[in-house]
């Protein structure tokens, strides 16, 4: 039914009009994922803001609702609400890496950032190449679309890859609507 369609509700014997906007279920509105689409070099000691996303073109996927949009790394709603964001970061270095620095920050100014979810993660080399998956979550409240965003950034001791690629989610972000504001 239209939001606007009508039902006819018996209170205590007395007819009554409601429209379908007041009584339906509430579900999930907005889904959407983003991937990194190609593997991205973090320098030793920098602060870097993930860029280059594109939405998961796997035939299986389907967003729901307008979906985020991404710009230079800087995520946006395409509706106010409470979020769930999950951000899985996948790493690769030749060596030992101290520790790196994964995070999801958000802004409410579309401006100053700050830390939403934050992980370290250390890697100790096995052999040759050495892979590492961390998975961070946050629960953002977005009340203005065109102020409040959010972005994945990293740091790290030592020289490594932020593994990505066109036809895999290896370093990627979802973002789930969980309610009204």
């Amino acid at each position: 039914p239209a939001d606007t369609d009508e039902f006819l509700v018996s209170d205590a014997g007395t007819l009554k009009r409601i429209d379908y906007s007041l009584i339906k279920g509430g579900g999930i509105t907005e889904a959407d994922s983003f991937r990194l689409q190609s593997t991205q070099a973090i320098s030793s000691g920098t602060q870097t803001v993930l860029t280059g996303f594109a939405r998961d073109n796997e035939s299986t996927f389907g967003k729901i609702g307008t979906g985020l949009s991404e710009s230079s790394g800087i995520f946006t709603m395409g509706a106010t609400g409470i979020y769930l964001l999950i951000a899985n970061f996948y790493m690769q270095i030749n060596g030992d890496l101290t520790y790196a620095s994964l995070k999801i920050e958000g802004t409410t100014n579309n401006s100053s950032y700050v830390n939403m979810a934050y992980n370290d993660h250390s890697i100790k080399q096995v052999v040759g190449n050495t892979y590492a998956a961390n998975t961070t979550h946050a629960i953002f409240d977005c009340q203005d679309t065109s102020n409040y965003k959010f972005r994945l950034r990293v740091y790290g001791t030592h020289n490594f890859n932020m593994q990505g690629g066109a036809n895999d989610s290896h370093t990627y972000v979802t973002a789930i609507r969980l309610g009204d504001t």
